[in-house]
């Protein structure tokens, strides 16, 4: 399966690589095509490709005249300025200009302007790379200010710029992967919230720049044997059980359970000591490096502690130079212990990082309950309990855990939304009673009440003829669990469900609908989304197989949703990659733990003022030494006066000397006369000067002295 990081890496570097070939030459980065440049990309890869430095835009930074300049820019107002500064000033030889993503027409119209800075631009291209790959197949825009953005009802006149936003980068990642799809979008039944409507409108900018990106790219999309892919939109609202549910697989539960640090990387705070020592903290990235994360990141965690000691011991008989043994050392078996040091010593360290991380996670699942919780929490969000039929007595079970002093609040919090959620909606007096059950603080209420904007029914009527919502993807068959499955893992998120009709032709066409149903519709009937993309711009009919090959070209399915995804999606879409032979892509905004989704939605009621919402900061201006003058160099102090005998100039005595006939000049290197700057003393059988004599010497101080202010 081909990696998003690896795709994005491979562009990035052929660009740089194809500008100015042979030539020695700068690249010019600002904030934002840094951290998407530092997340795919090493230093040394880049100045392997002929870069004598990578420099920021934003800083000072040294004119060089001589060399040519690679700009990698984000497309944003205040770096066009940046970039504007640079060629007046003609900072350097020629330009080699690339945007991350398409600049807007009114951008583009100022650089157009015919000027002579222009004309120093020697090339300008656009990658389409607007997006951060966080792994193989997953994508974020790192935008959790997404959420309120489209949800919150004060940010109404926003949603239309920023899904045009969103647009561009989601055609950004089909432009890198190649594939103009079919396009689906998530239509909720019966619901009457402002948001009901947002992915039909997101599926129609969509469709619209991709189309317009294809009108005038004749090279897009390029051929290829894979069937035609699909993209699928769908937001937060259609799945609201999944960011609530405790997940127990290794990735899910560390960063539900364990405090990372998540910025542009994700690391944990590990605890080391030594003897003698008091510990100290060592913080360690988690990422597409370590095989380790990479490969049990989806293992449940039942499992998992098990497995990691068994390959640690596997691990250690790979290297048994480094075991303790009581043979003397000799000369070859100290050589052999070098040379594997530094991987043994990486393999140690990623070892004791997952080991430290599980027992961790562990320990923070017993103390708080969580299997108690969890076994209530699967009733609710399935609909049955653990012998697949109707649950009996959840209402009391909820009200034991909600008394129990043991169960820590967010926990409570998430219970009872789950608890209204599944009985989709309570009388107003039920929710305060669960509410003074869970004895928590006020401003939780909010976050309960706050779930309407996302289409949940919060409170019901006494006599409300509302049916109770059904299950939008029907319910399912009791599976077969084996001895080593575990009852606290039935719940699937709604999005796999998803994908695996789609996989067997029978999604919806009334919840999932196309956006263009006249043409795309009667592939979805016909079972022909496996279509070649090599037939889109060909008039005649190509004959596809009905049932994709399990050795030919797999078909990519991009899921991007809008309002935050969750490591139980993610996990939903790798194994629907494996077990069904597709390449599933997950593209969110951002990604969502449970305790950042409880306090999003909390802040769906709060004034929009102190949101700090990057549409309501001062915009960013380029800075202003950027437009600063040169300042000259400061000139050489004068040389001293020979008035004064105390200071005397270090080449005097030179001057003085005398080689062959006195009178004789001495030549510098650079070829000028130049005479004495102090008139050697005469001798008393001289005479006294002539007037001839005099007006030459001042002749000379004369032009000494314009010298000396020259410089």
């Amino acid at each position: 399966m081909a990696s998003a990081i690896g795709i994005q890496q491979k562009i990035i570097l052929e660009t740089i690589r194809g500008t100015d070939q042979g030539e020695w030459k700068l690249l010019v980065l600002d904030g934002g095509s840094q951290k998407l440049v530092d997340g795919v990309v090493k230093e040394d890869d880049i100045l392997e490709l002929n870069v004598t430095n990578i420099e920021r835009i934003e800083d000072r930074r040294q004119a060089n005249t001589e060399m040519d300049v690679v700009y990698l820019l984000s497309p944003l107002p205040h770096i066009l300025d940046c970039l504007k500064a640079d060629l007046d000033r003609r900072r350097y030889r020629r330009s080699f200009l690339i945007w991350t993503s398409p600049l807007r027409a009114d951008l583009q119209a100022q650089l157009d302007q015919p000027t002579s800075a222009r004309q120093q631009i020697a090339h300008a291209s656009v990658l389409n790379i607007g997006y951060y790959p966080r792994e193989s197949h997953l994508i974020t825009f790192r935008d959790p200010w997404s959420f309120p953005t489209l949800y919150h009802p004060a940010c109404n006149q926003l949603v239309k710029q920023h899904m045009e936003d969103l647009a561009q980068k989601i055609v950004s990642i089909c432009v890198s992967l190649g594939e103009y799809p079919t396009i689906r979008y998530y239509d909720p039944r019966n619901q009457s919230h402002e948001a009901r409507i947002l992915c039909w409108h997101l599926a129609r900018f969509v469709q619209t720049e991709l189309d317009q990106y294809a009108k005038y790219n004749h090279d897009f999309p390029p051929p290829s044997p894979r069937p035609r892919g699909l993209l699928l939109i769908t937001d937060r609202s259609m799945d609201l059980f999944a960011p609530l549910v405790h997940e127990f697989t290794y990735q899910a539960m560390v960063h539900d359970l364990l405090p990372l640090v998540e910025a542009d990387k994700i690391y944990y705070r590990s605890l080391e000591s030594q003897p003698g020592m008091s510990q100290k903290g060592k913080e360690q990235e988690l990422s597409e490096k370590d095989s380790i994360w990479v490969k049990y990141r989806h293992l449940h965690m039942k499992d998992l502690l098990d497995q990691l000691v068994k390959d640690f011991e596997a691990f250690k008989k790979q290297n048994p130079q480094f075991a303790n043994s009581d043979d003397p050392a000799t000369i070859n078996s100290i050589k052999d212990m070098l040379a594997g040091l530094p991987k043994y010593q990486e393999g140690k360290e990623a070892y004791s990082l997952h080991l430290s991380m599980t027992q961790d996670a562990m320990n923070v699942f017993q103390e708080r309950g969580l299997a108690d919780v969890a076994s209530v929490e699967q009733s609710l969000a399935t609909g049955l309990d653990e012998d697949y039929k109707k649950p009996k007595n959840l209402a009391d079970q909820v009200i034991r855990l909600l008394d129990d002093d043991a169960i820590h609040f967010p926990d409570r919090l998430r219970l009872i939304i789950q608890y209204l959620l599944y009985r989709d909606g309570l009388l107003p007096m039920d929710v305060s009673k669960l509410l003074a059950h869970a004895r928590l603080p006020a401003q939780d209420s909010e976050v309960i009440y706050n779930l309407e904007f996302l289409g949940a029914h919060v409170t019901r009527v006494l006599k409300d003829s509302r049916p109770v919502a059904q299950y939008p993807f029907g319910k399912k068959e009791p599976p077969v669990l084996s001895a080593n499955e575990s009852g606290l893992s039935r719940f699937e998120p709604a999005l796999r469900f998803v994908l695996e009709e789609y996989s067997r032709g029978t999604l919806d066409q009334s919840l999932f609908p196309f956006t263009k149903p006249h043409l795309d519709a009667a592939e979805g009937l016909m079972g022909q989304e496996n279509v070649s993309q090599a037939s889109l711009r060909s008039a005649k009919p190509t004959w596809a197989r009905t049932r994709p090959s399990i050795t030919g070209p797999r078909q990519r399915i991009i899921v991007f949703m809008a309002g935050g995804a969750t490591y139980s999606e993610s996990r939903a879409c790798y194994e629907v990659s494996q077990f069904l032979d597709k390449d599933v892509y997950l593209s969110t905004t951002h990604m969502l733990t449970p305790s950042l989704y409880l306090r999003q939605v909390g802040d769906l009621s709060v004034d929009r003022r102190k949101l700090d919402l990057p549409a309501d900061r001062p915009k960013p201006r380029a800075p202003d030494h950027l437009f600063e003058k040169d300042t000259p160099l400061p000139p050489p102090p004068p040389p001293a006066s020979s008035k004064d005998p105390r200071i005397q100039s270090p080449t005097d005595d030179m001057q003085r000397m005398q080689v062959g006939d006195g009178g004789a000049h001495s030549r510098p290197a650079n070829g000028n006369i130049q005479g004495n700057s102090t008139p050697p003393v005469q001798s008393s059988s001289a005479g006294g000067r002539s007037t001839k004599d005099k007006d030459k010497d001042g002749e000379k101080k004369k032009k000494h002295h314009f010298f000396s202010s020259k410089r």
